[in-house]
Order: structure tokens, then sequence, then C-alpha cells
């Protein structure tokens, strides 16, 4: 019901009269016993009323802050008059996993954040319905598999992370055979090794890679183009090809110590903890009873913070170089790391890591920072405070200082790809390289950023690949 104190009738108001809702949450206890997701959706009389928070503004800021330019206003309509298939389709419409972005995606700093009523009243619920729409649509199998007619060209799509699937859904349903080369065992990418399951549920990643095959995708799993695969090969069998490879080399740590026996890249250690099969080959990493140090302050750092809680660590504890207010990783993630027993200590930067009597890592040695004057990105400098110096214990270490292309083997014929100071690959307003019918996108070109970019990356690639192949 409307508030009295509100035009009568009027649904532009109703956002006054009914109270923002997010899904509900497993509580700490439970969920830091298992690796289950943590959020589970709205009943359907609360999708209905959240989405009827919308004010349906002439020119939506939510749909301008999304990187794929989702249709918000005009599935949040459907969706508060329970047409929720009719909602998923056209959220489907600009997106190739909505299912998936709207459980990873940053909405406080995209679309919600963005949302007109920020400042007047809490934003609209938008990452919240869209996931509901989208799971109700899957769950009755009204996602369909068809595809334009074969039109007689042939895709190879390197990597299966989120850039490579939207690159391959898109390209299927316009008619080409699209082939997925994929390096690991497991299909998914980032998707899979990167994102914890209690973020995103494995199973609903397999559930778009089936769907993917069944619009004909093919993939081939455990194949590293550039030692296995060749370019040259590729451009003979492929009329086009997309690179989705990531960007998965750890940065290092540059401190003394960095080679001990305990210390290591996060990202192994969430692989281990976080994909439950035989294939995945790594040495263990037990992190039971131990005090687990975490270096970084982006989401992949809350993620090794949750992750060993979930393994049974001491404590966890992450230092971090700038404040909260400068620290990039996600608001709400961060809050779900607090609640489940993580420790930050801000303004804290490693220095050295020395050993104990057994030779592995013992201890982190830290000094205390302030903030100077803001760089080039607008972030406030970290200095060191002099004589401030003071030591953490620690038995693991994980590091987590951001991500860098992994370079192809010496000789490889992928050297003719031309790439930028960072490493990363150049491309054109339509995702090609500078070898022409070689398109790219994601991570390897603009550096370790949001599933969301990605998608669009993929999606453009593919548009790219049409015109450059002039199929109508």
């Amino acid at each position: 019901m409307l508030s009295p104190n509100t035009p009568a009738g009027n649904p532009k108001y109703a956002w006054s009269a009914i109270a923002r809702e997010t899904p509900p949450k497993r509580s700490v206890e439970e969920r830091i016993g298992d690796f289950g997701e943590i959020y589970s959706n709205l009943d359907e009389a609360k999708v209905r009323e959240q989405a009827s928070r919308c004010i349906q503004c002439p020119e939506p800021t939510c749909a301008q802050a999304c990187p794929l330019c989702n249709r918000i206003p005009e599935w949040l309509a459907l969706a508060a008059q329970g047409l929720f298939l009719e909602a998923s389709e056209l959220s489907r419409a600009t997106s190739n996993m909505p299912e998936i972005c709207s459980r990873v995606c940053p909405q406080e700093k995209l679309c919600e954040g963005s949302c007109l009523l920020a400042g007047k009243a809490d934003p609209v619920a938008i990452g919240a319905v869209e996931r509901f729409v989208n799971d109700f649509a899957l769950a009755r199998d009204a996602v369909g598999a068809a595809c334009e007619p074969p039109n007689g060209f042939r895709v190879a799509v390197i990597g299966s992370g989120p850039g490579g699937m939207a690159c391959a859904d898109e390209l299927v349903q316009l008619g080409f055979d699209v082939t997925v080369f994929e390096a690991q065992l497991i299909p998914g990418g980032l998707l899979v090794n990167g994102i914890p399951a209690f973020k995103l549920d494995k199973g609903i990643v397999e559930r778009r890679i089936e769907l993917l095959v069944r619009r004909g995708v093919k993939f081939q799993l455990g194949v590293r183009v550039g030692w296995d695969v060749s370019l040259a090969h590729l451009r003979r069998d492929y009329d086009a090809v997309f690179l989705g490879i990531g960007a998965q080399r750890s940065k290092p740590l540059g401190i003394p110590g960095a080679e001990l026996p305990g210390v290591m890249d996060a990202l192994p250690f969430l692989i281990q903890k976080n994909v439950v099969s035989p294939l995945v080959d790594l040495p263990p990493i037990d992190a039971a009873g131990k005090r687990v140090v975490v270096l970084g302050g982006g989401d992949t750092a809350m993620d090794c913070l949750r992750t060993a809680i979930r393994s049974g660590a001491r404590e966890a504890v992450c230092l971090y170089r700038r404040d909260l207010a400068n620290m990039p990783g996600n608001r709400k993630e961060y809050a779900n790391a607090l609640e489940e027993g993580a420790r930050f200590d801000f303004l804290t930067n490693p220095i050295e890591l020395k050993a104990g009597a057994d030779g592995a890592v013992a201890e982190v040695r830290c000094v205390r920072m302030e903030l100077g004057e803001a760089d080039a990105s607008g972030r406030r400098k970290p200095r060191a405070v002099k004589g401030s110096e003071f030591s953490v214990p620690a038995d693991v270490v994980l590091a987590a200082y951001g991500f860098e292309p992994v370079p192809f083997p010496p000789g490889s014929d992928f050297a003719a790809l031309a790439t930028d100071e960072w490493g990363g690959l150049k491309i054109d307003a339509s995702q090609m390289t500078s070898v022409p019918g070689v398109f790219a996108g994601g991570d390897s070109t603009r550096g370790p950023s949001l599933v969301v970019h990605a998608v669009r990356d993929g999606r453009k690639a593919a548009q790219g690949i049409r015109r450059y192949l002039h199929v109508a």
C-alpha cells in the first residue's frame, strides 16, 4: 500500500512507501561452515514490490551507468507486474549472463549507485530483481537455445571466462561455428577459478556452459594456446579468432622473504579451496588452525580472507597500505568479511617477511603509512611514517596485489600481436588486435576489471567479427 502522505494511487511514489529490501542472507554461524552461496532470492511478492519502487525516469541513469546499457527500467516495470519471464527475456537482450552478473557486479558502484532515488531514499534493489527474474526463467527452462542458421564461418574463442563465453554466445546465435579453447580441464575461467562459490555457485556457471553447448558451441579443454596450438594454426583453420585469455599472473610482492615457505599467490589458494575436482592438481595449502595474513585490498583479498575463515584459519588478517575510503574492494564483500571474523589493518605496508625456527614464514614486518597528495588516479598516495615499524605474526601469507598478463612462451608466433607497456594486447574500436581477424577483450586488454566489462568486450568483439567477415 502507498503511504497516505503520497498522491493516492500514484506508482511514481511507491519508493516512499516501500522500504528497500535485499536478498535474505544466511547467518554467519551457518555460512562460514561451508562454501554455499550466502544470499538467497527474494520471494515473488517482494520482487514485485521492489521493482515497483522504480520511478521510471525518462533518462535512466541506472542504464547509463551499466557497462552493458541494460534496459533496467523496462524490465523492472515488467517484474513489478509479475511478468518475470518477459523481464528475463528483456534482460538477456543486452547481457549474456545476467544470472551471473547480478551476483558478482558491484551494483553500488554502477546501476544502483546511479539510481535517482539515491540521496532521497535507498536506491532500487536492481541486482536482487535481476537475479530473481533470471533464476526464475532458467529454473523453468524458459531460456531458449535457438540460433540463426549456419553462415559458413568458423571462429576460435580462446578462454572460457566471461569474455570468451559472452563472445561465443553472441557468435553462435548469429550462426557462426564456434570452438572454445580452454587451458584448464574445467571450463568457466575466472567464474570458476577466481570467484568463490559463496559468491557464485559453480552450478550456475555449469548451467550457462550447458546452454552454450546446446546452442552448438564446442569446447576443447586442456589446450594451451601459444604452447599446444600456434596462432598460425588458428588463423589457418578459423576465419577469425577471439582472445579472452585474461590476466592471471600474480604481481610480485617485491619484498625480502617473498620466497619463504608459507608465502603464496592468492589465485592457487582460491582455486584449491573453491574448485572441488580431481582435475585440479595443486600442492595442498593448509589454512586450518593457522594465522593467515592477506596482502592487498581488492576483491581477491576479500575472497582470500573469507575462504581462509571457511578453511578453519585461526585468524584472517588483511594488511592494506591505504585507508578504507581508498580501498578498491567491494564494500558489500568487505562488510561480509568483517561479519565472518576477518580483521583489517589499514595504513599498513609490508616491508619484509621473516622466517621462524623451521625456516617457514613466521611474521610480516610492516610500517605504518599516512596519506599524502592524490596520484594520477585521484587516490591519495601513501607514505611511510618514520620509526613506525612493527610485526604481524603469520603462518600463511597470501599475496593479492593484482594480476598481469601471462606472457606467451619465447618464440611463439603470438609475439606478432602488439602490446602496450603493461603487456596488455592493443585493440582498435572493434576489439581487433594488430593482426587482422584476431580480436581480444577482457583483462588481457584492460587489466584486471569487472566481469561485466569482460562480457561487454566479448559482445563488442562478436559484432566486430561479424562486420569483419561481412555477415549481415
